[in-house]
């Protein structure tokens, strides 16, 4: 399910939980609802409310993070990229064919990340190996001189980088975020406009405030949702970068 789906879910239940407190409030003896009863029923929700905004916080806190960090890793990835073609551009004639390699392996990169078309897209594994090819070919470039030889130890550095993050790009959930994060919030989220709705008679501007209270919190799920799945969604880590990091030879 896309995080637009389960946000819609989402601003629905609190909708029919809204709705809920609403027939709950018509229905029950007003002795229920007023004296120390509507007391025991605000502090509830207020402690109901106090957590829902600290899970909010952190899950939020926590997906950004993840996210800027993955938006890192793709950037340094492409920074090697382009790095290790330039050194094999200054290393001479030797290192043309694994510079077409190496524009092989960035288009397997982007499929295998992105999932660009999961039925002709690399597994990880063969986008693995084939890098390990041209760090394996890199190897066993025979320099003739000491600038050879230099370019030779920066590029093998540079492409053991780029697999370590090629690797740790590929072993990144398609979706970081724990489900029984975003259920419990949600449940927690429900009772409170269910207890909304019952604390006063339903009326337009109540009803109004209460539904644009809904939307906001389903945006939220929804924000926390698409950071959590930054190769995919609206808010997904661009690819162009890398995907067009190196012109044609």
């Amino acid at each position: 399910m896309s995080a637009v789906e389960t946000a819609l879910l989402v601003l629905g239940l609190i909708l029919i939980s809204t709705a809920a407190g609403v027939l709950l409030r018509r229905k029950l003896p007003e002795k229920h609802l007023s004296g120390d009863s509507k007391d025991v029923i605000k502090l509830a929700t207020a402690l109901i409310a106090t957590m829902a905004a600290l899970v909010t916080a952190l899950l939020f806190a926590s997906t950004r993070a993840s996210y800027e960090a993955t938006h890192s890793q793709v950037g340094q990835l492409t920074a090697n990229v382009i790095e290790l073609d330039r050194l094999l551009k200054d290393y001479g004639a030797d290192g043309v064919s694994l510079r077409q390699a190496l524009r092989q392996d960035v288009v397997a990169i982007v499929s295998t990340i992105w999932r660009d078309d999961d039925a002709v897209a690399p597994t990880p594994a063969q986008a693995s190996a084939s890098e390990a090819q041209v760090i394996t070919r890199l190897r066993l470039l025979a320099p003739r001189d000491p600038v050879q030889t230099s370019l030779q130890a920066r590029a093998s550095v540079v492409s053991n980088s780029l697999a370590q993050i090629q690797l740790t790009l590929y072993a990144h959930p398609s979706d970081s975020l724990a489900k029984p994060f975003i259920t419990v919030l949600v449940l927690w989220l429900c009772f409170i406009f269910g207890s909304f709705a019952m604390s006063a008679d339903a009326n337009g501007t109540m009803l109004s405030v209460l539904f644009f209270c809904a939307l906001s919190a389903a945006s939220a799920i929804y924000l926390i949702l698409e950071l959590g799945q930054p190769f995919d969604g609206l808010m997904q880590v661009p690819s162009n970068p890398l995907r067009y990091a190196l012109a044609p030879l």
